[in-house]
């Protein structure tokens, strides 16, 4: 059978990206900026990335022979992409649910979208932000509200010292500041 007759599994319709499932029963908080940056990108797909790329699809199955046609072949694989994350961003706006962090401005309690300075056993100190699943990057010191460190975090207030449950064992930590951005 022709591989043009071979449906794709269902794992790949649900392909979430590398971004971590939502708790079951729990939320999709996001900030605002969040938001708006996954609607822009959203936006980016549908009016920009997927034309172009339907484009160069229709011009490549105007050429005749598809069978053979690296265009046509990886402009589909592309299109499958593209349609596999408009459909992902869809749901994900869908369930998101807006906190704006602002509204705790001033607080030194820690709630969702806190910027937190906390000092470990050893004496050294991290900052990080408390995000949504899908805004969080490790890589600028953003956690998502699920995670280990962010549960330990939220509820606490600055000079409350908490136990985190870490890979490297049980270590106590300590709230230093509490941050959250002003409202614009």
């Amino acid at each position: 059978m022709s591989k043009a007759f071979t449906k794709e599994s269902e794992s790949d319709e649900d392909e979430d990206f590398g971004l971590p499932a939502l708790p079951t029963g729990g939320k999709n908080y996001i900030t605002p900026v969040g938001y708006a940056r996954i609607r822009a990108e959203l936006l980016d797909l549908i009016d920009n990335e997927r034309p172009k790329v339907v484009e160069v699809v229709h011009w490549a199955a105007s050429n005749g022979d598809r069978s053979e046609n690296g265009d046509y072949i990886y402009g589909k694989r592309r299109l499958r992409e593209i349609d596999r994350r408009i459909r992902f961003l869809t749901k994900r706006l869908e369930i998101a649910e807006i906190s704006e962090p602002s509204v705790h401005f001033g607080s030194d309690q820690v709630f969702f979208g806190a910027t937190v300075t906390y000092e470990e056993e050893s004496g050294l100190q991290r900052t990080v932000t408390i995000l949504g699943i899908d805004e969080a990057d490790n890589l600028r010191q953003q956690v998502t509200w699920v995670s280990p460190i962010a549960r330990a975090l939220l509820r606490t207030q600055v000079g409350d010292v908490v136990r985190l449950n870490s890979p490297s064992g049980i270590q106590d930590i300590e709230i230093i500041r509490v941050v959250y951005p002003q409202s614009a």
